[in-house]
């Protein structure tokens, strides 16, 4: 197992100021989970806008276990696989500082496809998918994540996706990350599910049943169907997975009839050699289930409404906003290497410059 302290050590060998862009580039395919080595510091001129373009200063950057999948050179969401020496891609939250765009003006804040760099040239295509962002009292740094994809995912996974109902017994997988933390809670706090959730460790077990689970399974220290058998007696209503592996096959053991699987991630198949081999999908027939996945980009037309719904509920408190923030633009690839080593609570970020003097 890789020792996190050494991405410590990269990051305390480098640092950044105003006068230059400075990136993260692939430098090799991971194996397994990410290592200090896959990752390549570079360095370079701020780029000039040109007419139609604007320039973008990174405050934020928004982590997710793909991520790795872009490095290792496989190519999750259809954009293209990622050379060795490119830029790592990622979703950031920044501010634009030059404009010569009619439609994007100076001051603004936006999230977007900026990748991990610190400074963008942008068209604001749709393909970079740049999305504006109200300055609704809000700190921009939730636009790297509970207001960002992360954000989308939980809420389109959970209701377009899981159809809830008011006493649904439910199960979570990864319930103490980016978005298990904001589904326990929008399940209980917002529809009235009674959700146990599982996390990884006696502390995140806690952390979960402050953030809307009534129990925790110990995934590292409990037999996982043991425990199911015991908090789900009679079945389980809606499982939201965002494990894969094992946990879905346990789940699947136990449904009752007409419920619903949904397949956020997979994040313990990730850095496998073969994926898992699931059998028993059967068991759908059965209890006349259904199990469905979902990609985030195809409910970007909800967004607005989404990001309303969200905002409220952070705003009269049924949602708290939980963000792992390193500190520091040098420290993204511990950032990453924290969601593999299970070593971050709900959304994982990069602070690159902290919030913004000023906002329009």
């Amino acid at each position: 197992m890789t020792d996190l302290s050494a991405f410590d050590r990269l990051a305390d060998t480098l640092k950044i100021d105003d006068n230059a862009n400075y990136q993260w580039r692939i430098a090799r395919r991971p194996e397994g989970n990410v290592q200090p080595e896959d990752f390549e510091w570079a360095v370079s001129e701020i780029p000039e806008p040109g007419e139609g373009e604007v320039l973008l200063k990174t405050h934020y950057l928004g982590l997710a276990p793909l991520m790795r999948m872009y490095m290792a050179g496989l190519d999750p969401s259809g954009e293209g696989v990622r050379p060795i020496g490119g830029l790592i891609p990622g979703r950031g939250v920044s501010q634009v500082i030059v404009s010569r765009h009619p439609d994007w003006h100076e001051g603004e804040m936006v999230q977007g496809q900026m990748g991990w760099q610190t400074y963008k040239v942008s068209a604001m295509t749709a393909q970079e998918k740049m999305i504006r962002m109200p300055n609704n009292g809000l700190p921009a740094a939730l636009g790297a994540g509970v207001l960002g994809m992360t954000g989308l995912s939980a809420h389109a996974g959970f209701f377009a996706c899981g159809d809830p109902k008011p006493g649904a017994l439910m199960v979570l997988s990864g319930a103490a990350g980016g978005v298990g933390s904001m589904v326990s809670q929008i399940a209980t706090n917002v529809v009235g599910c009674d959700v146990v959730g599982l996390a990884g460790g006696a502390a995140k077990c806690t952390f979960i049943l402050d953030h809307g689970c009534s129990a925790a399974i110990d995934y590292k220290a409990e037999d996982i169907s043991e425990r199911l058998d015991a908090l789900r007696p009679d079945g389980i209503d809606l499982y939201f997975d965002n494990v894969g592996g094992q946990t879905l096959a346990a789940c699947l053991e136990r449904l009752r009839m007409h419920s619903r699987i949904v397949l956020c991630g997979s994040i313990s198949e990730y850095t496998r050699s073969e994926p898992f081999g699931l059998t028993n999908y059967a068991r759908l027939r059965r209890t006349e289930s259904t199990m469905r996945g979902f990609f985030v980009y195809n409910y970007l037309s909800v967004w607005d409404q989404v990001m309303d719904d969200l905002s409220g509920w952070i705003k009269d408190g049924r949602l708290k906003p939980v963000q792992d923030v390193e500190q520091g633009f040098q420290k993204m690839p511990r950032a990453l290497a924290n969601l593999y080593f299970g070593a971050n609570v709900g959304v994982q970020c990069g602070s690159v410059r902290g919030e913004p003097s000023e906002w329009i």
